[in-house]
């Protein structure tokens, strides 16, 4: 709340804040009702989504918000103050309907940076595509936003996907839909966000549960061939982990298991489906 309370913005009147609690348990509830007793210069929404998903999140925060433009941030990151401005300015004389915005990595609890050298194994999402403005495929909801008439056509999130259902991907998904409906989706390097370093994802174990989420995911969504794209693609990156770990390469190692986990976790959902929720992934 610290960070959106700083962001600039020209015009506060017309800024609204819809904030959505999932089902929370940690006092954020509480929290929530304080922010709502303090003075401010935009407008905030307080919404309660019992059922689980972070897609239901969205969705609920979706059908409330009244701009004509929307602004996506996960309630573990710290907005840079010219965020909300930067991607306004990105619809400003650009053909983009949705944009993404950069995610890099921020402290931990006692104030530590992250290790460059290490970036993967705080599994959190990293986004910088450089410094110019370019188009991309696709959305990571972490620092996204769109146009109204993206919603209006495209519609709401799949509740199937992401945290609290499969666990991933409800960002992904919701990307294709929006390149089939004829819009473009661009990147805009000066919408920053700084995401948090939670030491409860660090490390190997929590990477080949995410990855393997994110297969699970995938199965309900896409439709790979799994004779043909699938077993190639496990079998060949099961070759790569081998000859990784023998040269000592233990980032690409560690990137290579994610992805044999990826699979893993696509053909089981295809033979078995998604049969449980997700309960400890973060995004």
């Amino acid at each position: 709340m610290e960070s959106l309370r700083a962001m600039s913005c020209d015009n506060a009147n017309v800024l609204e804040i819809v904030v959505v609690d999932n089902g929370s348990s940690d006092g954020t509830s509480e929290l929530l009702d304080r922010e709502l007793g303090r003075p401010r210069s935009f407008e905030l929404k307080v919404l309660r989504e019992p059922e689980k998903g972070k897609a239901r999140a969205l969705n609920r925060g979706l059908a409330a918000a009244m701009g004509d433009l929307f602004l996506v941030l996960d309630d573990d990151v710290v907005a840079d103050r010219d965020c909300l401005l930067r991607h306004v300015e990105a619809y400003e004389g650009s053909s983009f309907a949705a944009v993404q915005g950069k995610i890099l990595p921020g402290c931990d609890v006692a104030g530590q940076p992250a290790d460059p050298a290490r970036l993967r194994e705080y599994n959190i999402p990293h986004i910088d595509y450089g410094e110019q403005m370019l188009e991309i495929r696709g959305l990571t909801g972490t620092n996204m936003s769109f146009k109204r008439e993206v919603f209006a056509k495209v519609g709401f999130f799949d509740i199937r996907l992401g945290p609290g259902a499969a666990g991933f991907s409800e960002d992904t998904e919701y990307s294709i839909r929006i390149r089939q409906a004829g819009f473009k989706i661009g990147y805009i390097p000066g919408a920053v966000v700084y995401h948090e370093l939670n030491p409860g994802r660090y490390g190997r174990e929590y990477n080949r549960m995410v990855e393997y989420r994110k297969g699970l995911s995938r199965s309900l969504y896409r439709r790979d061939s799994i004779p043909f794209r699938v077993i190639p693609d496990l079998a060949a990156n099961c070759l790569r982990y081998g000859f990784y770990r023998l040269l000592g390469k233990t980032q690409k190692a560690y990137k290579t298991e994610g992805r044999i986990m990826k699979c893993w976790g696509y053909l089981a959902g295809k033979r078995h489906g998604v049969t449980s929720k997700d309960s400890h992934s973060q995004v």
